[in-house]
């Protein structure tokens, strides 16, 4: 072999071993950071929510305390440990108004508006 191709030959291995390494280190640092990337998305998204919700003219505590007592009545004696508006779906009129919070870890509690009152929809 002649000392071009062993040159070559060499330069092509380094450049393929930069590029695999270098996407390995990608792949573990998106890793590490979806974590708090998540978490930094659920806070925006609370907060575009809350915001939608003020900016409507709702009441935040009054769709707190619905969200509340709707969750203590379909599931008595099981307390959420947090309910947290997620989402705001204001349509044409309030009778097609929904709040969708999340209860907890894992459920997902739905407000519907009924005659100018929150009503529970459904809490799966």
């Amino acid at each position: 072999m002649s000392a071009v191709l062993i040159v070559l030959i060499v330069i092509v291995v380094l450049v393929a071993a930069l590029a695999v390494g270098g996407s390995i280190a990608q792949r573990r640092r998106m890793e590490r950071n979806t974590g708090a990337f998540k978490r930094e998305l659920e806070a925006v998204d609370r907060d575009l929510a809350a915001a939608r919700a003020e900016d409507r003219g709702w009441e935040r505590a009054t769709l707190e305390a619905a969200a509340a007592e709707a969750y203590a009545a379909e599931r008595p004696g099981d307390r959420a440990a947090e309910l947290t508006l997620v989402r705001i779906v204001d349509r044409p009129g309030t009778d097609e108004d929904k709040a969708v919070f999340r209860a907890g870890d894992d459920a997902e509690l739905t407000l519907g508006r009924r005659d100018g009152a929150w009503v529970l929809e459904s809490l799966r």
